[in-house]
């Protein structure tokens, strides 16, 4: 068993050099062709616009590299040193239920979780966001948007924690197959009533006032055979001046969410491109689709999980004393993160062919490639955008498509 352990520890290494291998030649990539003006978007950035592309691309890079040494030390520690053992066998003595003892073993390890994230969030929020412009969050509102983060992941992780383990609890041979029902259920009741309560305690929704505007996405919209419920602005700038729109609900509530950023920088031309991509995902059913792929996988993962904590493998493999449940789920979602770097690049794949389908969606509709590309130089200017990321990186982490690319596959509708 100590071999195989050996091995999963230098596959764990192997995927996380790789990915770091990947952010390298992503910095080497852009560092050497940075500086130059791209001819799809010639005249509308200059040279000093792309080296603040430049710094912003190297400063959240070299963060994300710290932070991520530092989280993969925990979680080596925790995986390998004995830590995840020390923990589990703690819990066993305190005599409580299975199901208390395990939702407190998943929050413990959850507020621990967001306890270590939390000066590296600041970091992020107060360091490098205010560096370049973007943030517009104060202190207070930061630790006001935590506290509400951390009492809804509460009550939802509560939720799923609570009827998870009674679902394995009542049905031990079949449960891999109820919980799945569960969390697919759950869902879809989360994407129904996000709009309505969740949304709201972040961010003010109003209607749009430009009764103009509001006319064209509708019809817009009524041409895709889409019916919005409503068109509402959100107010983005209050925490980020970062740029964008999209769909949110399902049903009868369904809407569309403009940022008030996004209002502000773009002519009615280009928002209405924008939301045609949005409407386009519909149109083409990329959400169904991707839906239907993930419940199918998720079953998959459910079924091997099953099968695997039938056995005592995990536990003899990993060194854990004490027989839960608990522990293996852990266990098993760290192997889970091992075999991503394999799926990573096929599921990203899927995802910009789907952009690209959106692309040309939102040009039939508009038939306004200008205003299409003319959106796209404007968010790229807007959030720094990395005008040329190394392609291996693109492979791993891109689920758009890079902006120059996709302004080239637009200039080849009319063409």
């Amino acid at each position: 068993m100590k071999t195989y352990l050996i091995v999963i520890f230098c596959l764990y290494i192997f995927k996380e050099a790789f990915e770091y291998f990947a952010q390298y030649l992503n910095f080497r990539y852009l560092k050497k062709y940075g500086a130059k003006i791209p001819l799809e978007i010639e005249g509308k950035v200059d040279e000093a616009l792309l080296k603040r592309m430049q710094e912003y691309e190297a400063d959240k890079t070299k963060f994300s590299f710290v932070s991520s040494m530092f989280g993969n030390v925990v979680t080596i520690a925790f995986i390998f040193g004995g830590l995840l053992n020390i923990y589990n066998s703690w819990l066993a003595p305190l005599n409580l239920s299975f199901i208390v003892s395990g939702w407190l073993f998943f929050m413990l390890l959850f507020y621990a979780g967001e306890l270590i994230s939390m000066p590296f969030s600041l970091y992020s929020t107060f360091k490098i966001e205010n560096k370049y412009g973007f943030n517009t969050m104060t202190v207070k509102l930061w630790i006001s948007d935590f506290i509400k983060s951390l009492i809804i992941s509460t009550i939802m992780m509560s939720l799923v924690i609570f009827a998870g383990l009674w679902l394995i609890k009542w049905s031990p041979d079949y449960w891999w197959f109820l919980v799945w029902s569960f969390l697919f259920v759950f869902s879809i009741f989360i994407m129904y009533i996000s709009p309505y309560v969740i949304e709201p305690l972040f961010n003010k929704f109003t209607p749009i006032e430009d009764e103009s505007l509001k006319e064209r996405i509708f019809s817009l919209a009524g041409k895709a055979g889409i019916h919005a419920g409503k068109i509402l602005t959100i107010n983005a700038s209050k925490r980020s001046r970062h740029t964008n729109a999209y769909f949110t609900g399902i049903g009868r509530t369904k809407r569309i969410v403009l940022y008030d950023t996004l209002l502000e920088s773009m002519n009615h031309n280009e928002i209405l491109s924008v939301l045609a991509h949005e409407i386009g995902h519909w149109k083409k059913r990329h959400i169904l689709k991707t839906l239907v792929v993930f419940e199918i996988f998720s079953l998959i993962s459910l079924y091997i999980s099953y099968r695997l904590i039938q056995t005592d493998l995990l536990l003899m493999l990993f060194n854990i004393d004490t027989d839960t449940i608990f522990a293996e789920f852990i266990i098993l979602a760290f192997l889970g993160g091992i075999i991503s770097i394999a799926l990573q690049p096929i599921v990203n794949s899927f995802s910009r062919r789907h952009e690209r389908q959106a692309d040309r969606a939102s040009y039939e509709m508009t038939n306004d490639a200008e205003s299409m590309i003319s959106a796209l130089a404007k968010l790229s200017k807007e959030n720094l955008s990395n005008l040329y990321p190394h392609p291996l990186y693109v492979a791993l982490c891109y689920s758009h498509p890079p902006i120059l690319e996709r302004i080239r596959h637009i200039k080849s509708f009319t063409s």
